[in-house]
């Protein structure tokens, strides 16, 4: 959460808290050894030179365009972090239980406007989201389909289950498309923080040109991601290129 630096790859060490057990992330960021699998491959062809920063960059975009999303030119030359810090992870990344004043707050500190913000939400066209994320939608909640809730709740009980895992997209999954919205103006998102995009406030009518129109959506994420992607980068002699992306040199 310090910018695209890699630090949240950082495993701890007995002196040193990473990123990897903040709230939003413990039992949920997954994927870890994807990014040795590329780094151990990197190394061995050009050794010193491809960052971890950049390798979660360039992976970002492959997944995307794998999935039937669309593509971007990643800027290249960034650094890792030699640091991760716990406290800016737990307080910056933007919680499921946000209402939309929330939300548009969160990613306007990181200087994002409201249409990036439900453009980056799109990334919940994938993904899957731990049952402890969205239970209070699920049994507390109005603004929610109710054959929708029905069908989540057998996979995530009143109690217990907490990392039981159900799709943010349970209409299409593994395809980077636009029906996470389509889903949003049926009261179908899963968490809290999703729904909140179409919940009769000032980003629906955001949510309803991404829902009728895939190329619209496919633009501005394709943007917004190029935008995330030069949050605070280390360059030139600030942090290093770490040859194992779990520890610093």
């Amino acid at each position: 959460m310090q910018g695209c630096d890699a630090s949240v790859l950082l495993d701890d060490t007995s002196s040193f808290t990473g990123e990897k057990t903040a709230n939003p992330n413990s039992g949920s960021i997954r994927g870890f050894d994807v990014i040795d699998t590329i780094k151990t491959q990197v190394e061995s062809s050009c050794a010193d030179v491809v960052s971890c920063a950049d390798i979660l960059a360039v992976a970002a975009r492959d997944s995307v365009v794998k999935l039937g999303g669309p593509s971007w030119t990643v800027l290249l030359g960034r650094r890792d972090s030699t640091t991760a810090s716990l406290s800016t992870a737990n307080s910056d990344i933007p919680a499921p239980t946000l209402n939309l004043s929330g939300l548009i707050t969160s990613f306007s500190n990181k200087g994002f406007n409201s249409r990036e913000m439900v453009a980056l939400s799109g990334s919940h066209t994938i993904g899957q989201a731990r049952c402890t994320t969205f239970r209070d939608r699920l049994y507390n909640e109005t603004d929610i389909n109710s054959s929708f809730a029905t069908s989540v709740k057998s996979n995530c009980p009143q109690s217990g289950s907490d990392n039981n895992i159900s799709p943010l997209d349970t209409t299409s999954p593994t395809t980077f498309d636009n029906i996470y919205y389509k889903n949003l103006r049926i009261q179908k998102g899963l968490l809290h923080s999703d729904q909140q995009l179409s919940s009769g406030g000032s980003t629906d009518s955001i949510v309803n040109t991404y829902s009728s129109n895939s190329a619209t959506f496919f633009t501005d994420f394709a943007n917004a991601m190029v935008k995330m992607g030069n949050l605070s980068p280390l360059t030139g002699t600030n942090g290093q290129i770490r040859k194992n992306c779990r520890k610093t040199n």
